[in-house]
């Protein structure tokens, strides 16, 4: 519960997130800190998150919510060694098959990361609008497309 604070200011920080209340960054790392993960710098600071969670409809998808980088801590690869990290942990301890997450068209290092997971991990990749821009009430909001990677390799 203690990243809760951290992990809202770097989706904060990031200009490119929906930012949701500091409250639910606080309960997400109470409720679901076994689907997410943060990464550490040496002195214990997070620079780092996924947040995720496993579908109630579809327990072996794990939906992926967020993946923010502090910017003093970007291009290094860190997003993409917390994916993995997570899919795998997941995998291991839940027999996750399938990850999704939306992404806004336009959102070009979200779509690298995903599709690059896709590639390494040698997994099917679909796209496909989930929430068209009409669905939002709270203004103009760009749709977010569904992207479904799995099955994954065993």
């Amino acid at each position: 519960m203690a990243d809760g604070a951290a992990l809202w200011r770097m989706a904060k920080d990031s200009k490119v997130l929906d930012v949701n209340s500091s409250y639910s960054y606080l309960l997400w790392c109470r409720d679901f800190a076994a689907t997410s993960a943060v990464a550490r710098d040496e002195r214990g600071e997070p620079m780092g998150f996924i947040t995720g969670y496993v579908r109630p409809d579809s327990p072996r998808t794990l939906l992926v919510w967020q993946v923010a980088v502090d910017e003093a801590h970007r291009g290094r690869g860190l997003a993409a060694t917390l994916l993995d990290g997570l899919v795998a942990r997941t995998v291991a301890e839940r027999a996750v098959t399938t990850v999704e997450t939306t992404i806004t068209p336009g959102n070009a290092a979200s779509e690298r990361l995903f599709t690059s997971f896709a590639e390494r991990h040698g997994a099917p990749l679909q796209r496909e609008v989930l929430f068209d821009t009409g669905l939002f009430p709270d203004g103009p909001h760009d749709p977010e497309v569904l992207y479904r990677i799995g099955p994954l390799p065993h």
